[in-house]
């Protein structure tokens, strides 16, 4: 009897150990996920801020390319009232990302526009600014990877499903990101 008893407190108290690993590693999964998509945001935020300088120096030499100024102003917009939700904001980047791919491909065109100190050092400043995003959405991913991969195997996927824990998204490319810009001129 005494040898059943200390049998099930053993069993017990392995139980509780794995229950109070898998909380704390969902815990800690959670909170570099948040903290990763923070990154992301503070990267997007500056990304935003340069935006208008940008846009007011190339507006001097391509005048005539006014689409193009409204679709980047249409996407800072999208950007700053993207609410909180990841869904929300990753479009809003694509669409931002996708603004900036044109503005670029303009000032090809502008060999004028290209030697300017201002441009180059805005286009110097984005440049670094869209490394720094695609470095944090790797992380961002990387870590949505690992949580995915315990939610998922055994044991994990019994304590994901206790703790009420389901498997996130990626921080994705969009289909038209991935596409070429083209400029004409006609």
């Amino acid at each position: 009897m005494l040898l059943w008893l200390l049998i099930l407190i053993i069993v017990v108290v392995i139980l509780l150990i794995v229950t109070i690993y898998y909380y704390n590693s969902f815990v800690v999964l959670h909170n570099r996920i948040e903290n990763a998509f923070s990154q992301i945001d503070v990267q997007l935020k500056k990304r935003n801020d340069l935006i208008p300088n940008l846009v007011e120096t190339v507006k001097g030499y391509a005048k005539h390319e006014k689409t193009v100024f409204a679709d980047v102003t249409k996407a800072r917009k999208e950007m700053m009232v993207s609410g909180g939700s990841y869904e929300s904001k990753m479009k809003a980047s694509d669409m931002m990302s996708n603004a900036l791919k044109s503005i670029f491909a303009i000032a090809e065109n502008y060999p004028d526009l290209k030697a300017n100190t201002n441009f180059l050092e805005l286009q110097r400043e984005l440049s670094d600014i869209e490394s720094k995003i695609a470095y944090t959405r790797q992380f961002y991913n990387d870590s949505i990877l690992y949580f995915n991969t315990i939610v998922e195997r055994f044991p994990g996927n019994i304590f994901a499903g206790l703790f009420g824990k389901k498997k996130q998204t990626y921080f994705e490319t969009s289909e038209a990101e991935r596409k070429n810009v083209k400029v004409s001129f006609e």
